[in-house]
Parts: structure tokens; C-alpha cells; sequence
């Protein structure tokens, strides 16, 4: 098997602007990442989350360095042709549509008009893949399954419900029945790895009416960071090592069902 824990990053002084004249670029896969409207307010133009800082919204948080780290990875660990660059989409407008799969973090934030809300449910009915990350603790669970009413308000039809060990997604590329908690780098100052009272880590779903799963939510635990911070000596490969089975399985199910 592939181990993901052999190849090394060289951390880059400047990765350019996101995206930006690779729209065209040939290749078989494209990693998107979600911007959203914060409930905190505004889409947090004011900067990115990862290498370029840490004061831009939440969307953003590890943007861009995190998707282009794992992009790496996937370009590296698979046979999947991606795209060198990120692409972020958000919901007032239908692009989304041209990318079979997005990402999305910080969702306890995120709020959707009702049109907005609708253009993410169609994306998932039509067989789009949606990956949730980092966020934390009971309060944050309450607050992004606001979001997800939203999205599904005839809920019943959509129930969360856990992943178990079996569950195919773990088993498409890596068999992954040792799955533990990604911290993010606050691990390295802390030693902890759980944030708020999130003191479990959660592999949950939601599947659609034919049993695919469209949404994968991962509660308690940082993946992004995870891949962000995988050329830092400091935080454990153990972690990024990890993170980066979980989001390469997440594509290879999202692209094979």
C-alpha cells in the first residue's frame, strides 16, 4: 500500500494567488472549498486562513495553503490526475455545479439564504459530495445543524447518522478501522487533542434516498490543519498522516459512487 507518511513538503514562501489562470487547467479532479456567508457576518474577504495569515473568515481558515498541501498528496498518492490549484465556489451562482466535490469548514458559522440553501441541496441530489471540517464541541454541532435545516428542512428524510467501521468510505482507498482524533496545530503549544468540550472525535453522514453518502461531517478534529502543517517538524506525522487517508478516501467515494 501507499504510505502517506513517506513523502515530505518543502514549505513555500509564496503560493501566488488562488486559482487564479488555472481555471482551464487539464485534469481529472478539481478540490473545491466552500465560501459561505458567516452567521458572524460577512464572506471574510479580509485574508486567508492558512499561510498568509490568520485573520480571514471563516471559509477560509487554512486557505489556501491546506488544499494546495493536499493536493500534493493526491497527486502523489493516486492515480487521480488534480488540478495544481484550489477552487473556491460559493452558492449564488451555479458554479458550484462543475465540481463534484467541496469542502467546507468552520460550518458552525455558515448561514444560507433561501435560495443559497436550496442551490447546495440540488448540488446534492444531483450527486454532488460535500466534506465538513473543523468544528467543535456541542454548541458548534447545534449551530451547523442550523445550517443544515436549511439545507434539508424535511430533516427526516436526511438523518445524521454515525459512521461505523464497515461503512464503505473507509475501505475505498485505505482500510481505516484505526481512525483517531486530528487536533489542529494548537496541539503543538497545548498537547491536547480536542478543542471546546469536543472531546470525542466524530465520522458522521448523511446519506441520500439510494444511500450514497453526500454529506461527510467531520466533528471534533482538524483535517485542514492537519494537512497545513504537515511540513512542520513540530506537529506529529501521525496526524497529517491520518488526515490525509480520511480526505483521500473522501474523494475516492466521492468520485466512485
Amino acid at each position: 500500500g501507499l504510505a502517506t507518511g513517506l513523502f515530505a513538503f518543502q514549505r513555500v514562501a509564496n503560493w501566488g494567488q488562488p486559482s487564479a489562470g488555472y481555471e482551464h487547467e487539464k485534469a481529472e479532479f478539481s478540490w473545491s472549498r466552500l465560501r459561505y456567508t458567516s452567521a458572524m457576518g460577512g464572506e471574510g474577504y479580509g485574508g486567508f486562513g492558512g499561510y498568509y495569515g490568520r485573520g480571514g473568515g471563516s471559509w477560509a481558515r487554512d486557505y489556501p495553503k491546506a488544499d494546495r498541501q493536499f493536493l500534493i498528496a493526491l497527486n502523489r498518492l493516486t492515480r487521480i490526475q488534480g488540478r495544481s490549484t484550489e477552487q473556491v465556489v460559493s452558492l449564488d451562482n451555479d458554479d458550484i455545479f462543475n465540481y463534484p466535490f467541496v469542502y467546507a469548514v468552520q460550518v458552525q458559522t455558515w448561514s444560507f439564504t433561501d435560495e443559497e440553501a436550496k442551490r447546495m441541496r440540488d448540488y446534492l441530489e444531483k450527486g454532488g459530495f460535500l466534506m465538513v471540517d473543523d468544528f467543535h464541541g456541542t454548541d458548534d454541532w447545534e449551530n451547523f445543524m442550523a445550517g443544515m435545516r436549511q439545507i434539508f428542512p424535511d430533516a427526516h428524510r436526511w438523518p445524521v447518522e454515525d459512521l461505523n467501521d464497515k461503512d464503505e468510505i473507509f475501505h475505498v482507498l485505505y482500510d481505516m478501522d484505526d481512525r483517531f482524533q486530528v487536533p489542529g496545530e494548537q496541539y503543538i503549544r497545548s498537547g491536547r487533542t480536542y478543542e471546546k468540550d469536543g472531546y470525542v472525535a466524530k465520522w458522521r453522514g448523511i446519506r441520500d434516498d439510494k444511500g450514497r453518502l453526500v454529506v461527510a461531517i467531520c466533528h471534533n478534529m482538524h483535517l485542514g490543519d492537519a494537512w497545513e502543517w504537515a511540513d512542520d517538524p513540530e506537529y506529529p506525522e501521525q496526524f497529517s498522516s491520518m488526515a490525509f487517508r480520511v480526505g483521500l478516501n473522501y474523494v475516492m467515494y466521492s468520485m466512485t459512487h
